[in-house]
């Protein structure tokens, strides 16, 4: 698709030239309705635009659903998690260390010891793993668009943006 278009931009440039070298005192609208008349290019673009409005509904529509199954997946988290205590209560309650079955076999044993900070600012420093510094890209760019001087860093050209409006 992308040599298609290249070669229909191409095309519509050549076209336009001429048409120019041979009216001099063309208007612009006359211009672009003889171009549009005598070339593809008006409607590929329009293929392509259609096209990329397809795909962003697309994306819309997924980013809802992996959305729904993230939060199914935290709930089905959740449920196995309690349904595990749950079974891990009951054995320790009655004193059944261990339940086999066909399909699995349960234990219930002591676990590790796990991690309580009581107070952090007593634990001494080799404790702590110092961090990277890390840039604050939105602080910096606000700053450049305020129009401040930063040194190492500087706004860029303004690039071509395409809007799209649907009705």
């Amino acid at each position: 698709m992308h040599n298609v278009l290249f070669a229909e931009c191409s095309q519509y440039q050549r076209l336009k030239t001429d048409l120019l070298a041979a009216f001099p005192g063309l208007d612009d609208e006359t211009l672009q309705d003889t171009l549009e008349g005598i070339t593809e290019l008006p409607d590929m673009i329009a293929a392509l635009v259609r096209s990329a409005l397809v795909d962003e509904a697309l994306q819309g529509g997924l980013k809802v659903r992996i959305e729904e199954m993230r939060q199914r997946l935290t709930r089905l988290e959740v449920r196995s998690q309690k349904k595990r205590q749950l079974a891990l209560d009951a054995m320790t309650e009655v004193g059944l260390p261990k339940l086999e079955q066909p399909d699995f076999t349960a234990s219930a044993r002591a676990g590790s010891p796990s991690l309580v900070v009581v107070s952090e600012g007593d634990i001494p420093e080799p404790y702590w793993v110092p961090q990277p510094p890390k840039l604050d890209r939105q602080s910096l760019l606000s700053e450049l668009k305020r129009g401040a001087s930063i040194e190492g860093a500087q706004l860029s050209n303004p690039k071509p943006v395409l809007t799209v409006r649907t009705k």
